[in-house]
C-alpha cells in the first residue's frame, strides 16, 4: 500500500506545481486518511519540497478506525500540547524552502489562515481546491473491495431484524439494534445515523427515529450503512409490516421501485449525473410526484458517506468507471408515510457485466 499512498501524493503534488505552489497542506481528515493510509485526530499531511511529513499535536493512537498509516511517511509531533498542527506545517514548510503552500481553503478555518500568515508572513497562501477531492472519485480495486464487505455487513445487520419480532417496537430501538449488529459483524461502526421511519415518517430522507412504536400496517423504512476500514456504503428499503401490503402502499412501491431501476440502469461510464438523476426523478414527476422530491437521486461514497459525484438536475460531469454511488428515490406522502429503496453501486462498462450492486438485501415488498 505505501506504494499507492505515495502515487496518490505524487499526483496531488503534481497539480500543486502545475499552479504554481511549492508545497500543499492537506487538512481535511478525509483526504489526509486518503493520502496517508491514516488521520489521526487533529493531523494534517504536508506536501514538502523535500520530504512529507504527517504533523500531529501528539503522536498518533493506534486504533484501526484511524487507518494504518504508510510506513514511508514520517510523523511530526509537536513538542507542546496546544500548539495547531497546520501552522506547524506551514512553518516546517519554509524550513524545506518553499515559498508557497497550497491549502484547503473549503476546510480551512479563517482562524487558521489568519494564523498562518502571522508566523510566516512571507510565505505565499493559495488554494488547493477540490484537487484530492476530485482523485478520490474514482477507487481502486482495494477501495471497492472495503465497500463491498461494508454492504455485507450492512446486508447480514438488516437481514437479521427482518427476522425479529418489530410490532410494538420503537423506531430508537430498532436504529440502535441496527447499528449493535453492524459492529458485531465487524463494522468499524455505522457509517451515518440509522433512520428507522415507521407509518406516517416512512420513506422521509434523513428521518432521524422517535419513540413512535411499529403498528400492523405500517410501512417500514430504514436507511443504514456500514463503515470498514474507513469506507462507507448505504442501504435503503421498506417493508409493510404485518398484514398483507393495501393497494396504495403496492401501487407507491411499485413507483418507487421502478424509478430506482431506471436510475440504476443508467449508471455506465459516459453517463452524465444529470442524465442518472433525470432517469429516475422523471418517472415519479410523470406520476405527479414531482413536488417534494429530495434534490438529487443519489450521490458518491468512499471515505465520506456524502461526496462527489452529485446525481442531482443541475450536477455537471460524466461518471467514470469504478466509482461507488447510491441510488436513492423516494416519495413520502405527508401524514400517510412512503416509500425508500437506496443501494450502493459500482459503476462498471456493460463489457464487465454493468453497474456492481454491493447491496443485495432484496428489494421485493416484504410484508413482516
Amino acid at each position: 500500500m505505501s506504494e499507492v499512498y505515495a502515487t496518490r501524493r505524487m499526483r496531488v503534488r503534481e497539480r500543486c506545481n502545475a499552479a504554481g505552489a511549492a508545497a500543499a497542506l492537506v487538512s481535511r481528515p478525509a483526504n489526509v486518511r486518503y493520502l496517508a493510509g491514516a488521520a489521526p485526530h487533529g493531523a494534517v499531511l504536508l506536501l514538502g519540497k523535500r520530504e512529507d511529513l504527517l504533523v500531529c499535536a501528539g503522536p498518533p493512537d493506534d486504533r484501526p478506525t484511524e487507518g494504518r498509516l504508510d510506513e514511508a511517511l514520517r510523523v511530526h509531533a509537536l513538542p507542546r500540547p496546544g500548539g495547531d498542527p497546520a501552522v506547524a506545517a506551514a512553518d516546517l514548510a519554509t524550513g524545506q524552502g518553499a515559498d508557497s503552500l497550497a491549502v484547503e481553503e473549503h476546510h480551512l478555518t479563517v482562524a487558521r489562515h489568519r494564523a498562518i500568515g502571522s508566523v510566516v508572513p512571507r510565505l505565499r497562501l493559495a488554494d488547493l481546491g477540490g484537487a484530492v477531492e476530485q482523485l478520490r472519485v474514482v477507487k481502486d480495486e482495494e477501495e471497492i473491495s472495503c465497500l463491498r464487505i461494508g454492504a455485507e455487513i450492512a446486508d447480514q445487520a438488516l437481514g437479521e431484524l427482518l427476522e425479529s419480532i418489530l410490532v410494538g417496537r420503537t423506531e430508537r430501538h430498532l436504529a440502535l439494534e441496527l447499528e449493535r449488529r453492524l459492529v458485531d459483524h465487524g463494522a468499524d461502526g455505522p457509517a451515518f445515523a440509522t433512520s428507522v421511519g415507521t407509518g406516517p415518517h416512512s420513506g422521509r430522507r434523513g428521518h432521524r427515529p422517535t419513540d413512535r412504536r411499529v403498528e400492523e400496517g405500517d410501512f417500514l423504512s430504514v436507511c443504514l450503512g456500514a463503515t470498514y476500514r474507513g469506507y462507507r456504503c448505504e442501504i435503503g428499503r421498506t417493508f409493510v409490516i404485518g398484514t398483507s401490503p393495501a393497494d396504495w402502499q403496492i401501487e407507491l412501491y411499485d413507483l418507487v421501485f421502478a424509478a430506482q431501476r431506471a436510475g440504476r440502469e443508467s449508471l455506465v461510464p459516459g453517463a452524465a449525473y444529470r442524465d442518472v438523476d433525470r432517469a429516475a426523478r422523471q418517472v415519479l414527476d410523470s406520476a405527479g410526484h414531482g413536488e417534494g422530491l429530495p434534490p438529487l437521486t443519489g450521490h458518491g461514497v468512499g471515505l465520506e458517506i456524502d461526496e462527489d459525484p452529485q446525481l442531482a438536475p443541475a450536477a455537471m460531469g460524466k461518471l467514470d468507471a469504478c466509482v461507488p454511488v447510491t441510488v436513492e428515490p423516494g416519495v413520502h406522502l405527508p401524514g400517510r408515510g412512503g416509500v425508500r429503496i437506496d443501494d450502493t453501486l459500482v459503476v462498471r462498462p456493460e463489457a464487465d457485466g454493468g453497474p456492481e450492486l454491493l447491496t443485495i438485501t432484496t428489494k421485493e415488498l416484504l410484508a413482516l
